[in-house]
C-alpha cells in the first residue's frame, strides 16, 4: 500500500484541488449547477476507484451519492458518510486568495470546504482506492455521500429511512470532525446537538424618519438588541426557562479526565486575536465548547445598511440564532422552550415571529467498541502514539439519526485542527492531515476486519 500512496500522492493532492475548484454551496440557489457538479465529479472519482453499483440517488433536493464494494458477505461492512456541500464563503472580502481557486500556502491548502467536508470526505476515496488497486481491502463498504448537510440534512433522512436493507452495515466511519494537533491525535466521542431558527421583530408598519418619529416609536433593532442581550445573566447562563432542565452534568472525576488533554490559554487566545475569553461561570474553556450547551447570535440585520446614510427607524429587525445542545436535550423541545420565552419577554410595543430552521440530537459514542478500538489502533500506527478521546463542540446531526434508524453506531476519526478556520474566511486544511487521513483510514479497515473475526 505504501508504494501505491507514494507514487500517486501528487494525483491525490491535484484531484482535491479539483474538487474544491467547484463552489457547492448548497445555501444559495444561484449554485444549484454546482452542487449537482461536485455530486457527478464524486460519482465519477468513485467508479474509477472500483466501487460497484455507484449512482446519484436522487431526492426532494441534493442527490446523495452511493457506491459499494461487497467482497464477501460474511466479512463485516464499513458505511462511510460524508458530504459535498460546503458553507458560503461570505464574507468574499476577508478571503486571502479567492475561495474556490485553492492555493497552497505554508503546506496548507486554502479554499472553502478544503477541511469541511471536501477534504476529509475525500480521503476515504482514496483510501479506498490505494487498497482496491493493491487487493487489501479487508472487508466490505459502502459510501453515502449527501449535498446537504450544511443545510440540515433534511432528504438524508428520508433517504435512510426508505433505504435501511441497502445501508445495513456494522459500524458507519466518517470525517468530519477534528484531533488536537498534528503531534497529539485525538478521536471525537461526543458531538453537540443543535437548534437553529430565525427571529423578526415588526414595530411600525413601514420604515419611519427618524427626526419626525424618533424617541417616540419603537426601534425594532433596539429592541431586538435588548432581547438578545437579556438571553444571558451575569454569569454567561442562558436564561430561557427550562433551558438545562435536562442538561447531563459530567461528574468531577470525567471532568478531571478531560481536563488532561493539552491545552494552553494564553495559545488559545492569540489564535483567535482575542486578549481574554468568556463564558458560563464555574467552566473551563474546553469545558465551555463541549460539555455545556450554548446560544449564539450567528447574523443580525435590519435598517439600513448601504453607502451614506438614511435615517430611518426601520419597520424589522432580524436575527439568527443557534443553540448547541448537549445529551439528553432535545431540539425539539430547546426550539419551543426559546420560542415561548423569546415571544414573552417582547415588549408589547412590536410583535415578534420564530422561524425554526433545523436542528440534531447531541451524541456520545462508546470507546469500548470494537470500532473505536480499530480506530485508536490505526492512530497509534500512523502517529506513533495513542489518540486521546474527546467531545467536539460541534454538531452532526445524522449521527444520531444513524443510531436511531440503523441502529448503527459510528466512529468519527477526524482529522482536522480548530484553526482550519471552518465556516471563516481562509478555510484551510493541511497537506500533512490530508496525507495523514489517507495513511491511517485503510488501517481502520484492517484493524476493524481482525478484530470482528476475533469476537
Amino acid at each position: 500500500m505504501n508504494t501505491y500512496f507514494e507514487q500517486n500522492k501528487g494525483r491525490f493532492l491535484e484531484e482535491l484541488m479539483d474538487l474544491l475548484r467547484i463552489p457547492s454551496i448548497s445555501a444559495d440557489s444561484k449554485y444549484k449547477k454546482d452542487v449537482l457538479r461536485t455530486a457527478e465529479f464524486i460519482k465519477e472519482k468513485l467508479e474509477k476507484a472500483g466501487a460497484d453499483k455507484v449512482e446519484l440517488c436522487q431526492t426532494a433536493g441534493f442527490p446523495i451519492v452511493y457506491g459499494e464494494k461487497i467482497i464477501n458477505k460474511n466479512l463485516p461492512t464499513v458505511l462511510v458518510y460524508g458530504h459535498y456541500d460546503v458553507q458560503p464563503p461570505d464574507p468574499y472580502e476577508l478571503w486571502d486568495s479567492p475561495p474556490f481557486e485553492p492555493v497552497i500556502k505554508d503546506e496548507k491548502i486554502y479554499a472553502r470546504g478544503a477541511c469541511d467536508d471536501k477534504g476529509q470526505m475525500y480521503m476515504h476515496l482514496k483510501a479506498f482506492e490505494i487498497m482496491m488497486q493493491t487487493n487489501s481491502l479487508p472487508c466490505n463498504v459502502k459510501f453515502m455521500i449527501e449535498g446537504e448537510e450544511e443545510v440540515g440534512s433534511s432528504n438524508l433522512e428520508i433517504f435512510v429511512e426508505k433505504n435501511k436493507a441497502r445501508l445495513a452495515s456494522d459500524v458507519i466511519l466518517i470525517s468530519d470532525t477534528g484531533m488536537i494537533a498534528n503531534d497529539i491525535p485525538s478521536i471525537t466521542v461526543g458531538l453537540r446537538g443543535l437548534s437553529y431558527l430565525e427571529v423578526e421583530v415588526t414595530g411600525p408598519n413601514r420604515d419611519l424618519h427618524s427626526g419626525l418619529y424618533g424617541g417616540a416609536v419603537p426601534n425594532p433593532i433596539n429592541v431586538l438588541c435588548e432581547m438578545i442581550a437579556s438571553l444571558h445573566d451575569s454569569d454567561r447562563r442562558i436564561t430561557v426557562e427550562g433551558f438545562y432542565d435536562e442538561v447531563a452534568e459530567l461528574s468531577k472525576k470525567e471532568r478531571e479526565e478531560m481536563a488532561k488533554a493539552p491545552f494552553s490559554l494564553e495559545e488559545y487566545k492569540k489564535s483567535i486575536g482575542l486578549k481574554d475569553v468568556i463564558g458560563e461561570k464555574g467552566y473551563t474553556t474546553l469545558e465551555r465548547v463541549s460539555i455545556r450547551p450554548t446560544l449564539d447570535v450567528n447574523g443580525i440585520w435590519g435598517g439600513y445598511i448601504g453607502e451614506g446614510a438614511k435615517t430611518v427607524i426601520p419597520s424589522k429587525a432580524y436575527a439568527k440564532i443557534s443553540m448547541r445542545l448537549v445529551p439528553n436535550q432535545v431540539s425539539a423541545k430547546i426550539t419551543e422552550l426559546f420560542k415561548k420565552h423569546f415571544l414573552k419577554i417582547a415588549p408589547p410595543s412590536v410583535t415578534v415571529e420564530v422561524r425554526p430552521h433545523h436542528g440534531g440530537e447531541p451524541v456520545v459514542t462508546p470507546i469500548d467498541s470494537i470500532a473505536y478500538q480499530a480506530a485508536s489502533a490505526a492512530y497509534e500506527t500512523t502517529f506513533g502514539k495513542k489518540p486521546i478521546p474527546q467531545r467536539g463542540g460541534g454538531s452532526i446531526p445524522i449521527v444520531e439519526m444513524f443510531k436511531s434508524k440503523l441502529k448503527i453506531d459510528s466512529v468519527l476519526m477526524g482529522f482536522g485542527l480548530d484553526s482550519d478556520a471552518i465556516h471563516s474566511p481562509n478555510e484551510h486544511y493541511g497537506v500533512f492531515n490530508y496525507f495523514k487521513g489517507i495513511e491511517t483510514i485503510p488501517h481502520f479497515y484492517q484493524n476493524y476486519a481482525k478484530m470482528m473475526a476475533q469476537k
